[in-house]
């Protein structure tokens, strides 16, 4: 059995070595999770709400200390993983502060003497998480999974087993009881049997297509729930309005935020012929003059990619776009030296049925698409497999508002770049997953939604 390993993608440089479990003791611990479930969904929500805020209160105390293990695991910077982890803050005080009434019996007038719609938990969720932010993606399963009275366990990615254990720990610390949060250190190819086993009742999973398709098939072949957030190619449409100063930051930040990957991050920019040529010259220099480097460096704009392999995948979707007919404006080459760097990078001439317009690209490249007009602006935008995210840039909200409604996508955000907020629900259609995440919305996704008639 493979151990995981963690290696520094900004040096190479292995940092730690996980043993793997093997099934039969990660079934006595979703067996665990089972048992803690009968006692914990009995506990009222200000008895959750009590350890949700613990939790919260752990993550301020311990920022520094996550956030660099964030940033040594998959390479983020150290400004973005302090981020992260305020957010998880936010999101465990949100449900700590909101599940109560997120889940509250709904009264529903019939011919019944009473009737009403409750919502009660369902048992033990799987859980099945990437590595790009390996401490929020967790919690923003866990906090409303776990304030709904559900056990929750955690197959999180090969590469940030540091922060898996971490997070581990900050649940029994917090004083959550042993079993209700559990990290399943298991291989890839035990995941199915973990889906098989009687004890867990649904499944969540963010990653990419291929994985979603993969873990939905053995949750439908055994009736369990799913919510899928997969990949995106998030359009951005940039109308002939828009101040090109905030476009271009916005894009330069959307596109090298996270190193480049981030499932909602701004990736194709479909501009407005009027304004095509000086948004891209524009552009062309921020993403120029952006810093590439360590990212402990707290002046680097974008660090390395999280692993070698990815970052060689992407140099050949990069690759196959120009033989394809894409045109390179900037980057595009592997530097040399140590580390899974991968440049900022500037795709044109890009069309349907090239790799950088139908594929996801999941790094520091962007592509930089002409429309003649907004009409034609929507349609490119539409015409991918994904719909998770989108955005508008214009000095119009009106007319902003207006061509958000008509972009395909589970959010679009004018003037700002998308971004998953607690008090939204979020997630994608298409080939980007179904289901929600967040709000009211996303806490309701597993539980067991019940009429009561009484006659």
């Amino acid at each position: 059995m493979s151990n995981a390993i963690t290696i520094n993608p900004a040096n190479g440089e292995t940092v730690a070595e996980y043993e793997r479990i093997a099934i039969s003791k990660a079934k006595e611990k979703i067996a665990m999770a089972r048992e803690a479930y009968a006692s914990w969904k009995e506990t009222s929500f200000a008895e959750r709400s009590q350890l949700m805020h613990a939790l919260a209160d752990l993550f301020d105390a311990n920022k520094e200390e996550y956030a660099r293990l964030a940033t040594t695991e998959m390479g983020k910077t150290i400004v973005q993983a302090r981020k992260e982890i305020e957010k998880c803050a936010w999101v465990c005080r949100f449900y700590a502060d909101n599940a109560e009434s997120f889940l509250g019996k709904e009264v529903v007038d019939t011919d019944a003497a009473r009737s009403y719609v409750t919502f009660q938990p369902m048992g033990v969720i799987l859980a099945v998480m990437p590595w790009n932010f390996p401490f929020y993606q967790v919690i923003r399963f866990a906090a409303p999974a776990l304030m709904a009275g559900n056990t929750g366990v955690l197959k999180h990615a090969s590469n940030v087993q540091g922060s898996a254990f971490a997070l581990e720990v900050a649940f029994i610390k917090a004083g959550f009881p042993a079993g209700v949060f559990t990290n399943l250190n298991i291989n890839a190819g035990n995941v199915k049997d973990v889906i098989e086993d009687k004890n867990i009742v649904a499944v969540t999973l963010t990653g990419s297509d291929p994985a979603g398709r993969s873990v939905a098939s053995v949750a439908g072949a055994n009736l369990k729930k799913t919510v899928l957030e997969l990949g995106g190619s998030d359009a951005y449409v940039v109308l002939d309005d828009a101040d090109l100063e905030e476009a271009t930051d916005l894009a330069t930040f959307g596109r090298l935020q996270n190193n480049g990957q981030t499932c909602i991050a701004a990736k194709r920019f479909v501009v407005l012929d009027a304004i095509y040529d000086k948004f891209l010259e524009l552009f062309t220099k921020k993403m120029r003059e952006a810093k590439m480097g360590d990212p402990m460096d707290e002046s680097t704009y974008y660090g390395p990619m999280a692993r070698l392999d990815l970052r060689d995948e992407i140099h050949e979707q990069v690759t196959k776009t120009i033989a394809q007919g894409g045109r390179l404006i900037l980057g595009g080459k592997i530097p040399e030296g140590t580390g899974a760097y991968y440049p900022a990078t500037i795709l044109v001439d890009v069309h349907p049925g090239m790799e950088a317009f139908d594929n996801e690209l999941f790094g520091p490249v962007a592509s930089v698409i002409r429309a003649k007009d907004e009409n034609e602006a929507i349609a490119l935008a539409n015409n991918s497999q994904f719909g998770l995210g989108s955005g508008v840039i214009t000095s119009d909200r009106e007319r902003g508002e207006k061509v958000a409604l008509q972009l395909e996508a589970g959010s679009c955000f004018v003037n700002k770049l998308v971004t998953s907020d607690p008090r939204l629900p979020f997630g994608g259609i298409k080939n980007s997953g179904y289901g929600r995440e967040l709000s009211a919305y996303g806490i309701r996704e597993f539980v067991n939604i019940k009429s009561i008639w009484v006659d």
